[in-house]
């Protein structure tokens, strides 16, 4: 089948560097739906109802985008810039971070070691919040596996060419039992689909959090099914582009703060929000470069 195919140029605010970010993004090698292939970002996204293979290389400064699909919409180019300016954090300029970070030797060397790391979003608040029920006291590896799943089943798309993330339409009128059969607990099943007919009803909208302080955001979200303060901090971060929220409740990031700073032993969320109030309102970035950290002593970050 023959396909539209759409090249276009991007230009981030520097420094950026694409691989640190798009792993920033994508946490664990098994990620299907944020694709890292021999300095390829590729990712499918929806555009109107058409599911639209996005790829990225890098050159320099320079971003070199090419969207690919059976049919591209007349706002492809318009939609999938806004969609990696948002994923990719192309706009956010980190200089004041940078300057804070010199003033300071350990953050400094954390910054200096991952420079031009952008901190990522998910596609849509909804993808962070679903992202986060997933991997509820679970590995990030199991949990990003169950995503693979449920994008597999639920999105558009193909196989071969990669499915998109599932939107609320897609994943409001699923049967619990599939989900289960995809590996969901049965409450962490329910929580995605209420959080799907939530968002498609409107009785959850991600664009009036805008004008919510971070408490209102966490206190709305938490009425939702299966979503506790993580979830809720997490999506603030990951969906809200929230850079100085620190999930403090995040076992993983608290090992890694504990290690970094060398502490007696893991903070707890209120140490957590102590140790960080230094380096406000950078929180998230810390968590972002201390995930890159831990990735990098795995060997995935190269």
């Amino acid at each position: 089948m023959d396909h539209a195919r759409i090249d276009f140029v991007l230009h981030p605010v520097q420094p950026f560097r694409l691989d640190l970010t798009v792993w920033a993004l994508r946490r664990r090698p098994n990620n299907a739906m944020d694709r890292w292939e021999e300095g390829i970002y590729k990712r499918t996204i929806v555009v109107g109802a058409a599911p639209v293979q996005v790829a990225v290389t890098q050159q320099n400064s320079t971003l070199t985008a090419t969207a690919t699909g059976t049919q591209l919409p007349s706002t492809t180019q318009v939609d999938v810039t806004a969609a990696l300016d948002r994923l990719l954090g192309l706009g956010v300029d980190l200089r004041e971070f940078y300057r804070l970070a010199s003033q300071e030797t350990k953050l400094h060397q954390l910054a200096r070691r991952f420079l031009g790391m952008k901190p990522p979003r998910f596609h849509s608040v909804f993808e962070a919040l679903v992202n986060a029920i997933a991997c509820q006291q679970l590995s990030l590896t199991v949990g990003i596996a169950l995503l693979n799943r449920l994008t597999e089943r639920c999105g558009l798309g193909s196989r071969s060419e990669g499915r998109a993330f599932p939107r609320p339409d897609d994943l409001g009128e699923v049967d619990a039992q599939a989900l289960r059969a995809l590996g969901y607990s049965r409450s962490k099943g329910q929580a995605v689909i209420d959080a799907a007919r939530a968002m498609r009803e409107g009785k959850l909208d991600p664009d009036g959090f805008a004008t919510m302080d971070d408490n209102e955001t966490v206190n709305q979200l938490m009425e939702l099914r299966g979503v506790g303060r993580w979830t809720a901090e997490y999506t603030l971060l990951r969906g809200l582009g929230r850079i100085h929220q620190f999930p403090g409740d995040d076992v993983g990031a608290q090992k890694s703060l504990h290690r970094w700073l060398r502490l007696k032993r893991p903070p707890d969320y209120d140490h957590v929000r102590k140790v960080l109030r230094k380096w406000h309102p950078y929180g998230g970035l810390i968590y972002f470069h201390l995930l890159l950290d831990g990735l990098d002593q795995r060997g995935w970050v190269v």
